[in-house]
């Protein structure tokens, strides 16, 4: 084989090669195009949505059937409203829930999804209307150590009065 051949053979697989590692990057950081048509648009609002991010998927039963559209802050209640976009295939009742989560301890967090049992369905560009916010783990720690000191301080001071 001539030498120019090879050198396409070589340019060829290191242009597949790129165009593989920039879609698979394209699918681990969830920027794959999704059409308008495939979709539907749900709101849920919360007190506090931690550290939930925009793209973050919606799973029910584990299983992804969105994706977070948007969040932004309602003026008036001064909470977060979180935009939804669900796959059409899936529905829910107008009883559904939904509740942050965390994948993992110090995971990325994610809408989960629970069905209700009403017969009745959510229809486009209604309100989630049972919603959990995200557990903060700052917050946690904060009550826990002041549990636990305002516990300690308790007894000392029981005792001192013995």
């Amino acid at each position: 084989m001539k030498r120019s051949t090879i050198d396409l053979w070589v340019g060829l697989f290191v242009a597949l090669g790129i165009a593989a590692v920039v879609f698979m990057s394209l699918k681990v950081a969830n920027l794959t195009p999704q059409s308008a048509d495939q979709t539907y648009t749900l709101y849920a609002d919360f007190d506090n949505i931690g550290g939930l991010k925009v793209k973050a998927p919606v799973k029910e039963a584990g299983v992804v059937v969105g994706r977070v559209g948007a969040i932004q802050l309602d003026t008036k209640t001064y909470r977060a409203r979180v935009t939804l976009n669900l796959d059409k295939q899936y529905t829910f009742s107008r009883d559904a829930s939904a509740e942050i989560l965390t994948a993992g301890l110090l995971g990325e967090q994610y809408i989960g999804l629970l069905q209700g049992g009403d017969p009745d369905v959510l229809k486009a560009g209604e309100h989630i209307t049972l919603t959990s916010s995200a557990l903060v783990l700052e917050q946690l720690i904060g009550k826990f150590m002041t549990s636990f000191s305002g516990g300690n301080s308790a007894k000392s001071n029981a005792s001192a009065a013995q």
